[in-house]
């Protein structure tokens, strides 16, 4: 099988303007976890697209190495090497819908999408039409609405609409901070600022059913009103049962949902509550191999047959620190 592995970071779609750093660290990360896991598979054929200032610092030995140059239109050249390959695994943040034009682009092409397709990355990716949906199915979610110049006192998260992880999130407490905020362009959404266990879950998905691999927590700081991304630990909780039920919930909500999808959930006194779903890696995705001894990229491929088989050789707490600038979690 001829596999086209596209990290959009690390992959060229910075290649006209300078890397941003906190974004390329979490891709390398990410991408050099993926390349492990696909490794360790026989019979595969890997295409890997590579922006020409990291082409030192990824591993390509046996790799088909794409070096993406300042002159490459990243969309064109994604195009033509998706006519090359067998399946694609495109890895990208959701902010300017270009997750989700490259799903589409390769949902178009007839090839195999290793992610979830544009459909349900345009309702995933959206963090506003995500709460809508699942308050439409009675889904314990965040309050959520879109920000308005309208000042009402509290403790408020104030996001971009399409925004990755932390990045362009803002603490706000007061009247002053709100009309600073009120001042940015862009589309925000904003939501009460809850104070409880930052959960992740790290999920497979496939029409409409749901297996949960792995539950993780995750440590923040507050830094400037904005929460950056410290710690995770993957696979800190054993009892799945009530993360489950939820995860089987949210996959009738959203059937669309494909392959490794990571949700991100707060846990405060007596409730659990979505804050939103990732259709994509995320961070905590680096961690289970070391946690679980599962290969994702083996249980993805085999999700593309029928189901995946979940056995897990060890079971054991991982944590991953995170350099303090990174924000796409």
């Amino acid at each position: 099988m001829k596999i086209l592995l596209f990290e959009y970071i690390t992959g060229g779609g910075f290649n006209k303007q300078a890397l941003p750093g906190s974004l390329a660290s979490e891709g390398r990360l990410m991408l050099n976890a993926l390349l492990d896991n696909l490794r360790r598979l026989n019979h595969l054929d890997i295409t890997l697209m590579l922006d020409w200032r990291l082409h030192d610092a990824i591993n390509t030995t046996g790799l088909t190495t794409i070096i993406i140059n300042l002159e490459h239109d990243i969309s064109d050249t994604f195009s033509q090497c998706v006519k090359q390959a067998d399946a694609v695994w495109p890895v990208a943040p959701e902010f300017d819908g270009i997750l989700q034009s490259l799903c589409q682009i390769v949902g178009l092409s007839g090839k195999t999408l290793l992610t979830s397709p544009a459909a349900a990355v345009a309702i995933a990716g959206n963090k506003f039409k995500t709460y809508k949906l699942l308050k439409q199915h009675h889904i314990n979610v965040v309050p959520t609405r879109l920000f308005e110049n309208n000042y009402v006192p509290g403790e408020w998260m104030v996001k971009l609409l399409d925004g990755v992880g932390c990045a362009d999130s803002y603490v706000i407490t007061g009247r002053e901070e709100f009309e600073q905020m009120a001042a940015h362009s862009g589309q925000y959404i904003i939501q009460p600022h809850l104070q409880g266990d930052k959960t992740s879950l790290s999920c497979l998905f496939k029409q409409g059913r749901a297996w949960l691999m792995c539950a993780n927590l995750q440590y923040f700081d507050v830094i400037d009103r904005q929460y950056h991304l410290a710690e995770i630990v993957v696979n800190h909780h054993a009892d799945f049962g009530v993360y489950q039920s939820l995860i089987d919930d949210i996959a009738c909500a959203l059937p669309e949902l494909w392959g490794y999808v990571g949700i991100d959930l707060i846990e405060t006194a007596g409730q659990i509550q979505v804050l939103e779903i990732n259709p994509r890696l995320t961070t905590s995705f680096t961690g289970i191999y070391a946690a679980l001894g599962i290969n994702i990229a083996e249980l993805v491929l085999q999700l593309a047959q029928g189901e995946p088989i979940f056995k897990p050789s060890r079971n054991k707490a991982v944590s991953i620190q995170i350099q303090q600038e990174t924000h796409a979690n």
